[in-house]
């Protein structure tokens, strides 16, 4: 016969123990999925499908696909970095302060690949396979490829691709402009050579070497601002296919400060010390740069 509980036994499991539980676990994954660039990332796809002028039902199945995608890298990449993270201390990392397990946050990473992957398919093989793409090279990324020499192919790849999502989830699908990947690329390879700017003690300690610490902070803050300065010339040049005079006004002032903050952190990484502000330097000439490319969105197909 079944045992009565023991006195107090059955409120352990209430529903608002089980509800605060799932509460704690969703906020926890999703601190865990790098919550800042997965909305900046996914605010990027919307705007862009909003410029290139998809109708209301694609804009929104591109973006929640995006979204879905964007929150799967994050938290397969503190999953797999849980062990370095609970080596230096990091208490901003859920996974890593025991909030939630591994294998609750690797269901969470798959579910959600599995689920942007699905919601692509409706926009048509073409976005389907350019998603895909463009997760397994972040995937790629993460399982490994960041403590290599070849760590911002990964950012070339993924970020290259992103302007033709919008572009081939229309009804008449077609890739980007050659200038648009080479915008995309260039704003991948300042995130990836900035990014890690803030963590190079605690990479160094847990063995992850790819290539911006093999530059250091000073070399790779110069690359990030020559490589941001060239896409805001691929797309300027680009998206008026070489006729600078019929450039819009409003190009013209993301370009010019694209070009000024990146001069700008050229000089204080040529006079000074390495310190955050580099990194918060780029990070606002790469935003300069996706809003530029953002309004020039009407002229991304080639």
């Amino acid at each position: 016969m079944p045992r009565p509980a023991p006195d107090g036994a059955g409120s352990r499991h209430s529903p608002c123990d089980v509800r605060a539980s799932s509460v704690r676990t969703i906020r926890a994954l999703w601190g865990s999925s790098h919550p800042g660039p997965t909305l900046v990332v996914t605010a990027l796809a919307f705007a862009l499908g909003l410029s290139t002028g998809l109708e209301p039902w694609r804009l929104a199945v591109l973006t929640a696909a995006v979204f879905a995608g964007q929150i799967s890298v994050g938290i397969s990449n503190d999953a797999l970095d849980a062990p370095r993270d609970k080596a230096v201390g990091r208490e901003d990392k859920p996974i890593a302060r025991g909030v939630i397990g591994e294998r609750t946050a690797w269901v969470a990473a798959s579910a959600t690949l599995v689920l942007a992957l699905t919601l692509s398919a409706p926009l048509g093989w073409r976005m389907l396979s350019a998603h895909a793409l463009a997760l397994g090279s972040a995937w790629a990324y993460n399982a490994g490829l960041k403590s290599t020499v070849v760590s911002i192919v990964p950012f070339l790849v993924s970020f290259g691709v992103f302007p033709s999502l919008a572009t081939l989830s229309a009804p008449d699908p077609a890739f980007a402009a050659a200038w648009a990947w080479i915008a995309g690329a260039a704003l991948g390879a300042a995130v990836h050579l900035t990014n890690v700017l803030p963590d190079l003690d605690d990479d160094e300690r847990t063995g992850v070497r790819g290539l911006p610490h093999r530059l250091g902070a000073r070399t790779a803050t110069l690359v990030a601002a020559g490589a941001v300065v060239l896409g805001a010339v691929a797309v300027l040049v680009g998206s008026s296919a070489g006729e600078l005079t019929a450039v819009p006004v409003v190009s013209w002032v993301f370009f010019s400060a694209v070009v000024v903050v990146a001069l700008v952190t050229v000089w204080r990484a040529v006079t000074r010390p390495p310190t955050r502000a580099l990194f918060r330097l780029v990070m606002l000439a790469a935003l300069l740069l996706a809003t530029q490319l953002v309004a020039s969105g009407g002229a991304l197909v080639a």
